[in-house]
């Protein structure tokens, strides 16, 4: 109730800007306005603003996002591990050995 009433003021607010920018004749502007001031009265229309006051205040949904994060942040730090060169030991010795023999004679250019 209380979300549905705030996300009213805030179109209300946002037409009333919007109508004040077109008496400014700055229509393009107005309109942009006008556009973002429907959304949040879109959203409680459709029943987007109740599910997420429910999974706010829901204890598993946040176990669920901590697991997400969790996850995530595994991801990225295998990723950077990965990026710094720190593979296992069997990939650091075969990029070591590759290197070398690009190292000893690419391709030799006839004199």
């Amino acid at each position: 109730m209380l979300a549905e009433t705030i996300c009213s003021a805030v179109s209300v607010a946002g037409l009333g800007i919007a109508a004040v920018t077109a008496y400014r004749k700055r229509f393009l502007a107005a309109t942009r306005i006008a556009a973002y001031s429907l959304v949040p009265i879109g959203l409680v229309l459709t029943g987007a603003v109740e599910w997420a006051v429910d999974t706010a205040f829901s204890p598993s949904a946040w176990l669920g996002f901590g697991l997400l994060g969790g996850a995530w942040l595994l991801f990225m730090t295998t990723r950077a591990i990965e990026q710094r060169g720190g593979g296992t030991r069997k990939e650091r010795k075969a990029a070591a050995r590759a290197a070398e023999r690009e190292a000893v004679a690419p391709a030799a250019s006839a004199p």
